[in-house]
């Protein structure tokens, strides 16, 4: 398991391969995003096709965070993110992949260590669509 002491700051890891449908979009949108955009290709913002939300798209990168690099770190939380930013859209098709960077870290108390994470997601043609300063909390040794 990897605790705040096993955390080296500048260090990387990149994970991930997930391929956005135009159903998911869309199901998401309706539940949680429902502007036009996120809906129907018949809209008149300059996108071509639906894009996924923004809030899609952070969901997409914490689920290939847990799959491939949480479940396996002794996390204990959050207090929340410094930054986020969607660099550019989400559509269908696009197969999203995660790249984690560990940016710095300080003791939070007795029990915990804050880390600061920069995370980005890209899409197949190496774009970032997705990057954020993460703060997260690891148990400590």
């Amino acid at each position: 398991m990897h605790t705040y002491e096993a955390v080296e700051i500048g260090a990387t890891r990149e994970f991930g391969s997930y391929e956005v449908t135009r159903a998911e979009i869309i199901e998401f949108a309706e539940a949680y995003d429902p502007q036009s955009f996120h809906l129907s290709d018949d809209h008149h913002a300059p996108f071509e096709t639906v894009i996924a939300s923004g809030w899609h798209t952070a969901a997409m990168t914490m689920r290939m965070l847990v799959d491939h690099y949480l479940l396996e770190a002794e996390t204990v939380g959050s207090p929340g993110l410094e930054e986020l930013q969607w660099r550019a859209p989400v559509t269908p098709g696009d197969t999203l992949s995660v790249r984690l960077t560990f940016a710095d870290k300080a003791v939070w108390d007795d029990h915990r260590g804050l880390v600061n994470q920069e995370i980005e997601t890209h899409n197949q043609d190496g774009e970032t669509v997705l990057w954020m300063n993460a703060r997260c909390l690891y148990a400590r040794g």
